[in-house]
């Protein structure tokens, strides 16, 4: 039986952005962007961070916690299914990449809508990247 070499789609403990101090300089220091219903705040960091990664939805629109859970997963799959691309243009420049992904919208959504905006905002993240790393040079 012949193996193929398949992508692997992985979203480990150390690929998310839990620490709070990396959180608060996200969103002091970052940019930000809508692509409706996500507002998506991004830097490049430190070459040693790597890609990461967080989610949230608003607990002012989604009162139940299941609701802002199951928003979280979607992103989540959504996220590690298309993020490969992404990983491979940040080794392949030398710089890291913390990403965080927030749902406004005030809606459940379907996990179509969700798969279709986090690739788009994964495209526009990596032009934005290339345009940047051609203005560093």
């Amino acid at each position: 039986m012949e193996t193929e070499n398949k992508p692997r789609y992985f979203l480990k403990k150390d690929n998310r952005l839990k620490s709070r101090k990396a959180i608060e300089t996200l969103f002091a220091k970052g940019r930000h962007f809508s692509e409706y219903p996500l507002r998506v705040f991004w830097m490049c960091s430190d070459p040693e961070g790597g890609l990461k990664a967080g989610f949230t939805a608003s607990s002012k629109n989604f009162k139940k916690a299941t609701d802002r859970n199951r928003i979280k997963r979607l992103l989540k799959e959504a996220y590690r299914l298309q993020k490969n691309n992404l990983e491979a243009e940040m080794v392949l420049t030398g710089n890291s990449l913390h990403l965080f992904f927030i749902y406004t919208g005030k809606e459940l959504p379907a996990y179509e809508l969700i798969f279709e905006k986090t690739g788009n905002v994964i495209k526009r993240i990596s032009k934005l990247i290339n345009e940047n790393t051609v203005q560093d040079t």
